[in-house]
């Protein structure tokens, strides 16, 4: 399958509100808004369609005065207090501001390649904290699909693909028709498939991509006030160069969505439909469809070169990588599916605390899943340190650390990556500002803090689950009157951790996809800058039994 090398997709659909049929009230102009007193004396209701149209309005490099006043509108109605529907809003305008501020790649290719993008990582912070925040339920569907389809575009820009695909997904799930995301998660499919080098894996992406494309089209003709011209001419190109360049009737005809198996007894059937669900797989296939054919874990790396004799180093260390990953899946399956007590825990005597404490090894399992899946983020980075030769010391290698060639919070991107044309790794760069660093203080995810913290506790200090917990998650400090507050703790609700160990899980599952494509792009680019007429000689190794595995 062709690999591109074109500028990064920029984000098809503009994160503005889309019109209801008919509405074609008359606008301020730019001139007329700037000259306005702002904000004062009007209602929360009023100054948030006062700053959209600012924004709107803004539109273009010349007029960057007016995105600078749209967020200082935003910084002063944020002060006033606002009800959650209201904050999960004005975030989302953020959010629309920011992207006013980013380079219009059309115009400049040069910077599309830029892998630190400030004003792109704002644009991100800010459509997650959108989603996340407890107005966004409150809102209407058709607002929730642009937030979640404007937050899949950036990830996608970012090269953030897999973790792109879930939220337009997410946005079809509320609303089927609204054909931008359709489109959207269709393009993502492409860009996907054109970094996977299993022709098999990128076939089954790119006939799901024109299924996609073709339904995302006729809800177009149909829908038109979910979307824009635009963007309907963008997905009939899309899709025009997907029947130019792909067999899609001869991959249907190939592909057996049931081929793979569930299992053979009930419970590794039910497992396997768990993971299908969540889309815990290895397996790029279940990024596009739910089926048995994706019910496995069999991405692998690359082919590769390396000096003969050399041993097979890099394949070992992945082995590990996924090793660990599944075996943290299982961990946080069986934790969280327990309906019993199990017999380890007979006989351990445990004082009730009165807190509603949570114990036992299901409780155990999922904290261990936590543990293991998240040391795997600097285990991938200890990959891309000795697969690139970039000679950190090894106790200096972690996943923040490994992109720099300086230590320190003023650090940049190493000039080995910077400009870098290989989007799945500049996806992988991208993920790790989802995790705080005591050097790097730039998080791009507004419960990095959180995640970071309870790791921490995990490992080092006091971690306390509950069945029942009230409280807001953190350090407990003594109550007046209350004897049972457990002050050395950091205390989160059980139901809480279990939702952000599933997190981790998803993210790893993306890095490791991530790095995978990422290397592949990296041979291409070393096979064409190889410049030797020694001969290459191929070898494979083969797979470890499933009844060795004891």
């Amino acid at each position: 399958m062709a690999m591109s090398d074109d500028t990064p997709s920029e984000d098809v659909v503009k994160g503005r509100t889309i019109e209801k049929p008919g509405a074609k009230a008359k606008r301020p102009t730019y001139k007329s808004l700037m000259a306005s007193k702002g904000i004062d004396g009007l209602s929360t209701k009023l100054a948030l369609l006062k700053i959209g149209l600012l924004i709107d309005a803004s539109e273009g490099s010349r007029r960057s005065a007016g995105i600078t006043r749209a967020l200082e509108w935003c910084n002063a109605l944020e002060a006033r207090g606002l009800a959650p529907v209201e904050q999960t809003e004005l975030d989302y305008f953020r959010a629309n501001a920011w992207d006013e501020r980013r380079p219009r790649f059309k115009r400049q290719r040069t910077a599309a390649w830029q892998w630190e993008q400030p004003a792109l990582q704002e644009e991100i912070l800010w459509l997650r904290r959108a989603r996340i925040g407890d107005g966004f339920k409150h809102l209407h569907r058709n607002r929730q699909c642009e937030i979640l389809t404007n937050l899949g575009n950036q990830f996608s820009t970012a090269g953030r693909m897999v973790e792109a695909l879930e939220q337009w997904s997410e946005a079809l799930a509320i609303q089927p028709r609204f054909w931008m995301a359709r489109g959207n998660r269709a393009s993502g499919l492409v860009r996907y498939a054109q970094y996977l080098h299993s022709e098999h894996h990128a076939g089954v992406l790119y006939l799901h991509a024109h299924k996609d494309l073709t339904r995302a089209i006729d809800d177009a003709a149909s829908h038109e006030h979910f979307g824009h011209r635009e963007a309907r001419e963008y997905f009939e190109r899309e899709k025009a160069w997907i029947d130019f360049r792909v067999d899609i009737a001869g991959v249907s005809e190939h592909f057996e969505p049931d081929a793979g198996t569930l299992g053979t007894s009930q419970a590794e059937q039910r497992y396997r439909h768990w993971c299908l669900r969540n889309q815990l797989f290895l397996n790029p296939i279940s990024d596009a469809v739910e089926c048995a054919a994706a019910a496995d874990d069999e991405l692998g790396l690359p082919d590769f070169v390396t000096k003969i004799g050399d041993p097979p180093t890099l394949i070992g260390f992945f082995n590990q990588l996924k090793q660990e990953y599944v075996s943290a899946r299982w961990a946080y399956y069986t934790g969280t599916h327990s309906d019993r007590p199990h017999f380890s825990d007979r006989s351990v005597t445990l004082a009730n605390t009165l807190d509603y404490p949570a114990y036992g090894l299901a409780v155990e399992q999922v904290r261990t899943s936590y543990r293991v899946t998240y040391s795997l983020f600097d285990k991938v980075a200890f990959f891309i340190n000795s697969y690139f030769n970039l000679g950190i010391p090894l106790k200096e290698v972690s996943f923040r650390r490994v992109w720099s060639d300086k230590k320190g919070a003023n650090s940049v991107v190493a000039a080995r990556f910077d400009r870098s044309k290989n989007l799945p790794l500049r996806g992988l760069y991208w993920l790790s500002k989802d995790l705080l660093d005591p050097v790097f203080k730039d998080v791009m995810d507004p419960d990095a803090h959180a995640l970071s913290e309870i790791r921490n506790h995990l490992e080092h200090r006091y971690l306390k689950l509950h069945e029942i917990f009230l409280g807001k998650a953190g350090p407990q400090t003594p109550v007046a009157g209350d004897t049972f507050v457990d002050t050395m703790a950091y205390s989160v609700a059980r139901q809480d951790f279990e939702e952000k160990t599933l997190r981790i899980l998803k993210l790893v599952r993306a890095a490791l996809i991530y790095l995978v494509l990422g290397m592949y792009v990296e041979e291409q680019r070393r096979r064409r800058a190889r410049r030797s007429k020694k001969p290459l000689f191929g070898q494979s190794l083969p797979i470890i039994e499933h009844k060795r595995k004891r």
